[in-house]
């Protein structure tokens, strides 16, 4: 059996930690067995993974003490790392590209880094270094994984891309999780109260990228068209305080529900009448997929790589149109699309089970 150690779990279970868990779940693990190296006292999914059979090792934060964090990191490979066959390191962006420097160091000898994001807007100082470790990771890792080929310009140089250690693993999902329910849609929407509603949803972290202020703004512009429209926000975050405060300001408090963070997430879709994801940027969008895959008509920026769109139910709308424009696309597609029977998700190569041979072949497990 090959052993994986594997880093991008947060206390989140945000996009990235579901991509990671698909792929856990579904993988052949009497051929490869994952364990997770964590900065974080809570771990999204800690339960299943234990249950699964993974194990979940927790050290320092670098923000919280930088030389905690090394002295832990190191002693943690210096004894560990002889049982891994490969480390497979998920991220946003290159400010921290320690693990992979450590696994070097500790003979870990397949290091994979793979790309989840278009951007980040974390300021001046971390795109700073951001970019020199775009130069510095042919030194430490051996291979290279992107979301999209749109990612990749943005974490990898062009050497990189061109080589033969370049790949695109693509964020796929168990659409099994996500398909229509008319079942769960009618109990959830008596749950929250929305039986009678036109629910518009979205479904991210609550941070500058997912552009929740621009969501309000359309949202307070189409609640004037209809009183059945309502806003659903699953997530949680940084700026979340802030938008409920805006809500509240714009006087739709009664008109959007912050959900949270929800372990179910997969059944908060069937709520929706329509997704609509208006990020400033994306590596590819892994909550589109999701929508897709219950059937639901969605509106995106395009910002969102075109690559994400299987459904023909799927629009996209630039960030500069007037919001007028993006209310009226909202109206003309809840009046005129019903929820794709034909869902093409399910034979794309976002459905996990067409990935997963090709990801264990990566990962090594047919060495």
């Amino acid at each position: 059996m090959k052993k994986v150690l594997v880093f991008g779990m947060t206390d989140n279970p945000g996009g990235v930690e579901s991509v990671i868990m698909n792929y856990y779940r579904n993988i052949d693990r009497r051929k490869i067995q994952f364990d997770f190296l964590c900065n974080s006292e809570i771990v999204a999914y800690e339960d299943e993974i234990i249950e699964l059979g993974g194990n979940v090792y927790k050290i320092t934060p670098r923000k919280e003490s930088y030389f905690k964090f090394r002295r832990e990191l190191n002693s943690f490979m210096a004894e560990n790392a002889v049982k891994y066959s490969a480390i497979w390191v998920n991220l946003c962006s290159l400010v921290n590209i320690d693990y992979l420097i450590f696994a070097k160091k500790y003979g870990i000898s397949k290091r994979i880094i793979h790309c989840h994001n278009a951007d980040n807007d974390a300021g001046f100082i971390k795109e700073y270094i951001h970019k020199f470790n775009r130069f510095r990771l042919k030194k430490y890792a051996t291979d290279f994984w992107s979301c999209s080929e749109s990612a990749s310009p943005w974490f990898f140089t062009k050497d990189i891309v061109s080589s033969a250690h370049y790949k695109v693993i693509t964020n796929a999902i168990d659409i099994r999780k996500y398909r229509k329910n008319h079942e769960l849609r009618d109990k959830y929407r008596r749950q929250f109260g929305l039986e009678d509603k036109i629910v518009i949803g979205h479904v991210g972290r609550f941070h500058f990228q997912k552009n929740h202020k621009f969501l309000v703004n359309v949202f307070e512009e189409l609640s004037k068209k209809d009183p059945r429209y309502h806003l659903l926000l699953v997530g949680q975050g940084t700026m979340e305080q802030e938008i409920r405060k805006m809500v509240k300001v714009k006087g739709l408090t009664e008109k959007v529900t912050f959900a949270g963070v929800r372990s179910d997430v997969e059944n908060m879709y069937q709520i929706m009448d329509l997704f609509v994801l208006p990020s400033i940027f994306e590596g590819l969008g892994v909550v589109a997929l999701e929508a897709q895959a219950c059937s639901l008509p969605c509106l995106l920026a395009d910002t969102v790589p075109m690559i994400v769109k299987v459904n023909p139910n799927v629009a996209f709308l630039s960030l500069d149109a007037p919001i007028n424009q993006w209310v009226d696309t909202i109206v003309r597609m809840v009046g005129s699309f019903i929820r794709d029977e034909d869902n093409k998700i399910e034979n794309s190569e976002y459905n996990i089970f067409a990935q997963i041979e090709n990801f264990e072949m990566v990962i090594g497990a047919e060495e």
